[in-house]
């Protein structure tokens, strides 16, 4: 990170930063060139492991990619307040963000897709116990990014 100034290593601060973030970014491959895919998502926290959660239709172009890369970025940012100064060299911009990679699969059993689905419940809503119609897990998709590396940025 070239700001080490701006660098956040504190991992409880980097998790409420992640926290505080409504849309998560994910980062694949496509004949060698980015495709960037914004979503809702949730976490878990176990220990000082970060898993992220994401709900998706079963088909598409981010699935067909899925296929062929197990490994992932993504990215959230959030706090953002654009700073004026008098002149135009002196502007900024405030935010938070989170970066990183790990791994990611689908999960196939309906109680893993039910554990994600209310990880980003409470995320967005902040309550557990939400039920889920059984013939709906059929037609979704619930991804799970075992996050290996990720770092950390405020300003």
């Amino acid at each position: 990170m070239r700001r080490k100034d701006r660098e956040i290593r504190d991992f409880t601060r980097m998790t409420e930063i992640l926290k505080s973030c409504g849309c998560c970014r994910l980062g694949l491959v496509d004949a060698g060139s980015a495709y960037i895919v914004p979503m809702n998502f949730g976490y878990e926290i176990q220990g000082e492991t970060v898993f992220l959660y994401f709900h998706s239709a079963k088909e598409g172009r981010k699935i067909d990619l899925l296929s062929s890369q197990t490994s992932m970025t993504f990215e959230a940012d959030c706090g953002h307040e654009l700073l004026t100064a008098d002149n135009a060299c002196g502007f900024s911009y405030r935010y938070r963000c989170v970066m990183g990679r790990g791994t990611i699969e689908i999960l196939a059993r309906a109680d893993d897709k039910i554990h994600g689905l209310q990880k980003i419940m409470e995320h967005y809503s902040g309550t557990g116990g939400h039920a889920f119609d059984p013939r709906m897990l059929d037609r979704i998709d619930v991804l799970r990014l075992d996050v290996a590396e990720w770092s950390c940025k405020e300003h």
